[in-house]
């Protein structure tokens, strides 16, 4: 299983609705996200900078990121384009980290 991390840039002042809206996940993006592999999926913020660090297990070939091609991820988007930093078609502004060190 491969592990991916990536940072993405929170509105400021936008935190609280953030939340909701994940807490309030659609089910067919939750399935989506399942059906192609993606494991153990964690947002975190830090609140000074308002980045957002996300790492994920991927199981398949597709991460979330590699999932703009679907229609629930594209009105994902654009659900969450006020509240975070996007590029020209709604999808977050997301930069790869690279894995410097891991323990198990």
């Amino acid at each position: 299983m491969k592990r991916m991390a990536f940072k993405m840039k929170l509105l400021p002042g936008m935190m609280a609705e953030y939340k909701k809206r994940h807490d309030e996940i659609w089910p067919e993006l939750k399935q989506l996200l399942s059906d192609a592999g993606v494991r153990d999926y964690s947002i975190f913020l830090d609140e000074e900078t308002y980045t957002l660090f996300a790492v994920q297990k991927q199981e398949g070939s597709a991460g979330s990121q590699d999932l703009g091609s679907t229609e629930v991820v594209k009105r994902w988007w654009a659900y969450m384009a006020d509240v975070m930093e996007t590029n020209p078609d709604s999808s977050p502004v997301s930069i790869p980290l690279v894995e410097v060190f891991h323990l198990d």
